[in-house]
C-alpha cells in the first residue's frame, strides 16, 4: 500500500474514532493526523494556519490543543466556505477569506484540480509530473493582505505557532509578517527544494529569511521522497 494510501485510512480511523470529526468526514474532510507529532511536542498559545483550505490543520489543531485560539487564512472563497462548515461549533477558530503576501493587493490564484494545490505562482509542470491531477482548472480573484496587518488579533499572545501551507508563497508571507515573528515561538512551514511553482521560493530562501529573523532548524517532518530526492517537507523552526 502506497504511503498517501495509508494516510488516508490512518484519517478515516482516526476520525471515525472521534465524534467531533464526524461532521467533517461528512464533508470529505478529515483532520491532518500527520501534524500531530509536531503540535505535541511544541508549546503555544495561538495559532495561526495561513493557507487553511478546508479546515484539516485547523481541526487537528483544536483536537491536540484545545482551548488554544486559531486564526485562519483561506483565500478562495468554495475552501473557505467549507472550512466555515467544517469548524462551526468549535470554539475560538475564525477564518479570514484573504490570502497573505509581502504587500496588499488584488492577486489572481492559480486552481489545482486539488484545491490544496492551488497557489498564487503559476503550477509547473514538474508538479504535474510528479503529482498527477494537480493541473491547473482556472484562476479565482483574490484579496492579499500582510499577516501584519491583523497583529492586533494575536499580539497579546508570546508563544504563538505560525503554521504556512501555500503552495510556493511561503517567502512572500513571511516578508509581511515581520512584526508577526516577535510573538512566534514556532513557524512550521512546507517548503519544496525544487521548483513546483513558476517562480516560488525553496526552502534554502526560506531558511535563510528566518534566520535572518531570529529562528532556526529544529526538525524536518513529513518527507515527500521520490527516486531518491527530497522533493518537500515540513520544517519546524524555532528561536535560536
Amino acid at each position: 500500500m502506497s504511503g498517501t494510501g495509508s494516510l488516508r485510512i490512518r484519517k478515516l480511523v482516526y476520525s471515525l474514532a472521534h465524534p467531533r470529526c464526524w461532521k467533517a468526514l461528512r464533508m470529505r474532510v478529515a483532520p491532518s493526523i500527520e501534524h500531530r507529532k509536531v503540535l505535541s511536542r511544541i508549546a503555544c498559545d495561538f495559532i495561526i494556519d495561513v493557507g487553511a483550505n478546508r479546515g484539516q490543520f485547523s481541526l487537528v489543531s483544536r483536537l491536540v490543543k484545545p482551548g488554544v485560539p486559531i486564526v485562519a487564512f483561506e483565500p478562495i472563497l468554495a475552501e473557505a466556505e467549507v472550512f466555515c462548515r467544517v469548524i462551526s461549533g468549535f470554539d475560538n477558530i475564525q477564518l479570514h477569506q484573504v490570502a497573505i503576501g509581502e504587500k496588499a493587493s488584488e492577486a489572481e490564484i492559480h486552481l489545482s484540480r486539488s484545491t490544496d494545490s492551488s497557489s498564487l505562482f503559476p503550477i509547473g509542470e514538474i508538479q504535474k509530473k510528479l503529482f498527477p491531477a494537480t493541473d491547473e482548472i482556472g484562476t479565482e480573484k483574490v484579496l492579499v493582505k500582510k499577516l501584519d496587518d491583523f497583529k492586533a488579533e494575536w499580539e497579546r499572545h508570546s508563544q504563538i505557532l505560525l503554521k504556512i501551507d501555500v503552495q510556493g508563497f511561503e517567502l512572500s508571507v513571511l516578508k509581511g509578517a515581520t512584526e508577526t515573528l516577535k510573538y512566534c515561538a514556532h513557524v512550521y512551514v512546507e517548503c519544496s527544494e525544487i521548483e513546483l511553482y513558476v517562480g516560488q521560493a525553496l526552502y534554502t530562501d526560506v531558511a535563510t529569511f528566518l534566520e535572518q529573523q531570529g529562528f532556526r532548524l529544529q526538525f524536518r517532518h513529513n518527507e515527500t521522497v521520490i527516486d531518491g530526492q527530497l522533493i518537500q517537507a515540513d520544517y519546524l523552526f524555532g528561536p535560536k
